[in-house]
């Protein structure tokens, strides 16, 4: 096996199994966290322009949308955080051969996902909107925001499929710049083509894929320039049918996971939209909060999962466990501050995010954003779990507690916001949080008792001639 320094000069890959844990997360996590809430800025910058602009109507346009189009977009990126752990287990382990293949395996999938996700989305847009409630005062505004998202669905998938590549090198800067830049294309077209040109919901969706095209490009392009040693060479493509099977269980096990989350959100979001117009607002402007202080939750669940990968690679089974406990020690004080922010600031928030100050609108996202964001701790231990189990190679736990989610919305819009209303929409998710919470915690519990059985990993890639090249190990969990 071919091995590769733990640095290249050329660019800023960070080898995670040396060092304390807690100092290596949290720098990887900072531009994950920056970058994050500059993303969150996107959807964000939409809904305090359309409100500005175009009032309560646009917004509801926009809210209407979000559960569909995270479904759609989120199975890719789910493929790419599982095509990336493939790709930090790689790197962990020193083998360069392998990680040209796997980058081909992902370029490859990624082709195919993007043509399939765009024809499949666009051909089925109108009939997944009315089977969702979608008010017809607001239905033509929706239809068209979402259908423009849609076609520019391959830049989100390049994006996040160049950053997944670069995180799992353990560069976590270079991604961020771009985003930052896209950030500013983005707000700027926003103000252009909404206000300036008056293009409505249209061109707040048209500004989205503009700046997502720009971090894609620049993101791709930077890889090639700085990071040559990652480039597949014609060779890799034709052997990357060695690393295919990995790519392809990791990949479609985290997509499987966010899927399922957001299948249950689309229903749920279905049963929220009988509400009417004014609660869709509510609903929205609550959820563009709640990202944005989601993002310090995320970005170190992400950074774990890094951690975990290139740990578990290098089969530094020990540092895993130690990254998890401070992880979640990280993720419990941001949890417990953004508690406090919403009992004490909910108001505020929300008006900062609508731009209007009706109480019809502000008092259902005031309490929408006070009991999900009560449960933000719990949350905190669900994400970090969820993705160091994924990293090391658990697929079947985590992806069982996103079943649960699932049957808890359905659940919910079936019987709780029928017969609660609006309530049922604030409550549903936090009893879900406790609920996958309960469940993880039980099955990594009893894991941790076998001391994390060592299985050996199917082997990422192999030599040309076929022979394995074992290089870690494989987490398995209670009812794998």
């Amino acid at each position: 096996m071919k091995t590769m320094d733990k640095q290249s000069p050329a660019g800023r890959t960070k080898d995670l199994t040396e060092g304390s844990p807690l100092r290596l997360i949290l720098a990887f996590a900072l531009p994950l966290l920056i970058g994050n809430v500059f993303q969150q800025i996107y959807t964000m910058a939409d809904t305090m322009i359309l409100g500005r602009v175009l009032g309560e109507s646009a917004i509801a346009a926009v809210g209407a949308t979000a559960a569909l189009y995270s479904l759609l977009i989120d199975f890719a990126i789910g493929l790419n955080s599982g095509y990336g752990i493939v790709a930090a287990r790689l790197f962990g382990a020193r083998n360069k051969d392998g990680l040209r293949r796997a980058v081909g395996g992902m370029a490859a999938l990624n082709l195919f996902a993007a043509a399939a996700l765009t024809g499949v989305s666009l051909l089925f847009l109108r009939p997944l909107l009315q089977a969702m409630n979608t008010p017809a005062g607001i239905f033509d505004q929706a239809h068209l925001y979402i259908a423009i998202l849609c076609g520019g669905m391959a830049a989100t998938i390049c994006y996040n499929m160049f950053a997944a590549i670069l995180r799992a090198a353990g560069d976590s800067r270079s991604p961020l710049y771009f985003l930052i830049l896209s950030c500013v294309v983005n707000v700027g077209l926003d103000l252009l083509l909404t206000g300036g040109l008056g293009w409505g919901v249209a061109g707040a969706a048209a500004a989205t894929v503009a700046a997502q095209s720009v971090s894609a490009l620049l993101c791709g392009w930077y890889i090639v320039k700085r990071y040559p040693f990652l480039l597949p060479k014609q060779e890799d493509f034709r052997q990357m049918r060695m690393v295919l099977p990995d790519l392809l269980s990791t990949g479609l096990a985290m997509a499987l996971m966010m899927c399922v989350v957001d299948l249950g959100s689309t229903i749920f979001q279905r049963a929220a939209n009988r509400l009417g117009e004014t609660y869709i607002a509510a609903h929205a402007a609550a959820r563009r909060m709640m990202g944005v202080l989601m993002q310090p939750l995320s970005s170190v669940a992400a950074a774990n999962s890094a951690f975990a990968g290139q740990n578990w690679g290098a089969g530094k089974e020990e540092r895993v466990r130690a990254g998890l406990r401070q992880a979640v020690g990280l993720e419990l004080i941001w949890g417990f501050f953004a508690c406090g922010m919403a009992w004490l600031f909910g108001r505020e928030l929300i008006e900062f995010v609508l731009g209007v100050s009706e109480e019809a609108v502000l008092g259902p996202a005031v309490l929408s954003l006070r009991w999900h964001l009560t449960f933000f701790p719990v949350l905190a231990v669900l994400l970090c779990l969820r993705t160091a189990m994924q990293a090391a190679g658990a697929k079947t736990a985590p992806v069982l507690s996103s079943c649960i989610e699932l049957a808890m919305k359905v659940f919910a819009a079936w019987q709780l916001t029928p017969r609660m209303g609006f309530l049922g929409v604030c409550v549903t998710e936090p009893i879900t949080w406790v609920l996958m919470t309960v469940f993880l915690t039980g099955a990594y519990g009893a894991q941790s008792k076998k001391r994390f059985a060592r299985a050996a990993l199917r082997p990422c890639s192999a030599s040309p001639q076929g022979k394995s090249e074992p290089h870690g190990s494989q987490v398995e969990l209670h009812g794998r």
